[in-house]
């Protein structure tokens, strides 16, 4: 970040990311940082049994007023609020890769949560300066919900033999101006990744056509083959 924002001036790079790094403080015991917070964030790894597991310890530790929210990008919000006792100062906060570029963040309000948590959420995202959008507890919120039905249909065109997937990228990337191709997009974010998201969908609507598994998808994840991070995805990478 302070490459691109200071590019011509070193000097002014350094002072950026001392001054930044001055405000973060870390630690490997989260039960024991939470004592004085306003608001926790988690974001770790996309699975309901550990996250719900963390917020049951933190909800121990942290004041009354505290809110908790997850970064969780397919699981339901609800489900990881019900393992604490504070349904309604926990939500969804959604950011997106990479997070200091992207400006949105979805905020995601439970039939639980509490219209002054909710806000308290938007006034938060803003002060980041980010563009808060909100959305009900459904699956995928609204970009993954459109998302990743989307680059399903894109592996059944390409299964189908319809199309090459080097075809079906350039076509989105030069038709709808799309910044990358759904193949590209599917290896960057890890074919890994969407496989969870897809298959937790698939297993609280079996009957849904868009949360239907990719058996080609299937294939490459029990083959190791995750995209850009495994070395090889639906395309290899050096």
């Amino acid at each position: 970040m302070a490459k691109k924002k200071f590019a011509e001036n070193p000097k002014a790079a350094d002072e950026f990311v001392a001054k930044t790094l001055s405000s973060i403080t870390t630690s490997t015991d989260a039960g024991a940082v939470v004592h004085s917070t306003d608001l926790v964030v988690e974001a770790i790894v996309e699975n309901l049994k550990v996250k719900s597991e963390l917020f049951q310890r933190l909800d121990k530790f942290t004041a009354e007023h505290t809110i908790f929210a997850s970064n969780t990008s397919s699981l339901q919000i609800t489900s990881i609020a019900n393992a604490t006792t504070r349904q309604d100062r926990f939500a969804g906060l959604h950011f997106f890769n990479p997070v200091p570029i992207m400006k949105l963040v979805e905020v995601i309000k439970t039939p639980m949560t509490s219209q002054k948590t909710f806000e308290s959420l938007l006034d938060f995202a803003r002060k980041l300066g980010k563009h808060p959008v909100s959305c009900k507890d459904t699956p995928g919120f609204i970009v993954n919900r459109l998302l990743v039905p989307y680059l399903l249909e894109a592996i059944r065109l390409h299964e189908r033999g319809d199309a090459s997937k080097e075809d079906i990228d350039m076509a989105m990337k030069l038709g709808a101006g799309y910044p990358m191709g759904p193949f590209e997009l599917l290896d960057y974010v890890g074919l890994d990744t969407t496989k969870f998201i897809i298959d937790g969908w698939h297993e609280m609507d079996v009957e849904n056509p868009l949360f239907q598994p990719s058996s080609a998808l299937n294939k490459l994840v029990g083959e190791k083959k995750l995209g850009k991070k495994s070395g090889e995805g639906f395309y290899k990478y050096k």
